[in-house]
């Protein structure tokens, strides 16, 4: 039985743990059907020509963990940011660890997603907003759908600001020989509210698992949302992550995608501007080694005038490792006065690495200021050789053009404590220690 003959059966065991009559029942059924006829998306596809998922399609994964998972925080402690307090909405193969998190519903809702679908409290928001932004075509985003039970509840009313930061984090045991997981995640900042998100996938072994996940981010009138994305899972792990936001007038919202572990990651990540004078920042730094692969798919719809997005992606790719960039920009006749800035720069540092950037824009509308480009290179030589000269060694001189490279990306982070560990991380994945941050 392949992956999706399983799903689909599993699809009826699934119907026996969750509320038929509940009105989102109705969604998973229609969700389940288009996976059925869609299936799989194949590099017959456009949007996925350079990434393949046949080999994960071969593993026997578990769709559901057979029995729980304890974990000590002392055990797991190094993927939190810890050295803040948060608030930390964390799941063990899936299922909600009470022990590891700290929730809230003091004047915000930081819960669960079971919790939200259950509790006739949170009805009004789960009919208004679940499964209204993200994608009712792309299949698994629909397979997602369908499985929709458990993930992250976020919901921020009018005027309102979390205590502090919110940390959600994935964590996957390896009780299972190969796991696949589908966490469905909900956002929700109303007018002028405020949020700081920080999600996290992680392995703990080196069995396979493979994390299809959906987050739904809707940020009304004035409301500000920083999203950061933190990929550094081992190389056994697979992330298909699709995020959907969607934004009102003079709302501003920026994700930072941080890609430097796992086997394959695709991030597609889709923004719609439904208003005028809005915001949009989309950055994010790739550095790979080995085989990895990873893919960055991105979408900003301008639908009104007036409005701003801005997009940042820096590459570093090494030994046999791939890259793929495809960025695309629509601005509707409508939306005049529209800024959007997008670029892709990426280093290559084997004749063995390879990248596929494209770069894309649809404008419509006359009267606006729209740029797009992609630079593929190596490292500059008379640079390097400048600073070797100057007493430094090749290995930290690399290392220092590599942090320049990626250091307008870093300088948007808002959070401080975040900031120090992606600087960490990437000096461990170039194999140096640094005396500076950025």
């Amino acid at each position: 039985m392949d992956l999706k003959d399983k799903l689909l059966s599993s699809f009826l065991a699934f119907e026996n743990t969750v509320d038929l009559d509940h009105p989102v029942h109705e969604v998973r059924s229609e969700a389940i059907k288009n996976f059925e006829i869609k299936g799989f998306p194949s590099k017959k596809e456009e949007a996925w020509k350079y990434t393949s998922l046949n080999n994960l399609q071969k593993v026997d994964f578990s769709i559901f963990p057979k029995r729980e998972s304890a974990l000590e925080y002392k055990d797991v402690k190094k993927y939190f940011i810890h050295d803040i307090d948060t608030y930390k909405i964390v799941f063990v193969d899936g299922v909600y660890s009470s022990y590891l998190s700290e929730t809230t519903h003091d004047g915000v809702d930081v819960c669960l997603m079971s919790s939200a679908f259950s509790k006739p409290m949170f009805r009004q928001v789960i009919d208004v907003y679940f499964n209204k932004v993200a994608s009712k075509d792309e299949s698994l985003t629909t397979l997602n759908t369908a499985f929709s039970k458990e993930g992250a509840y976020i919901y921020i009313p009018k005027n309102k600001m979390p205590k502090k930061p919110i940390q959600i984090l994935h964590l996957a045991t390896g009780n299972e020989a190969a796991l696949m997981l589908q966490p469905r995640n909900l956002i929700v900042a109303e007018e002028n509210a405020e949020v700081q998100i920080i999600e996290r996938h992680q392995s703990l072994t080196e069995n396979e698992v493979f994390t299809n996940s959906v987050t739904e981010i809707f940020a009304a009138k004035d409301a500000h949302v920083d999203y950061y994305k933190v990929q550094n899972d081992a190389d056994t792990a697979s992330l298909v992550d699709n995020t959907y936001i969607s934004q009102k007038n003079n709302s501003v919202v920026k994700v930072h995608t941080f890609s430097f572990g796992g086997k394959l990651t695709r991030n597609n990540l889709n923004f719609y501007q439904n208003g005028e004078r809005i915001d949009s920042t989309l950055k994010g730094v790739t550095i790979l080694g080995e085989k990895q692969h990873v893919d960055h798919h991105t979408l900003v719809h301008h639908a009104q005038p007036n409005c701003e997005s801005h997009q940042d992606y820096k590459g570093i790719f090494g030994e046999k490792s791939t890259g793929v960039f495809n960025g695309k920009i629509i601005v509707d006749k409508i939306a005049q006065k529209t800024n959007a800035f997008q670029q892709n720069n990426n280093i290559l540092l084997s004749d063995k690495a390879s990248i596929n950037t494209k770069p894309q824009l649809e404008i419509f509308a006359d009267d606006v200021k729209c740029s797009h480009g992609c630079t593929i290179g190596q490292l500059d030589d008379d640079a390097l050789f400048y600073l070797r000269s100057r007493g430094i060694p090749k290995k930290e001189a690399t290392a220092l053009m590599m942090y320049a490279f990626a250091n307008n990306v870093l300088e948007s982070v808002r959070i401080p404590e975040l900031k120090a560990r992606i600087n960490k991380i990437i000096a461990n994945k170039l194999g140096v220690r640094v005396g500076f941050e950025l």
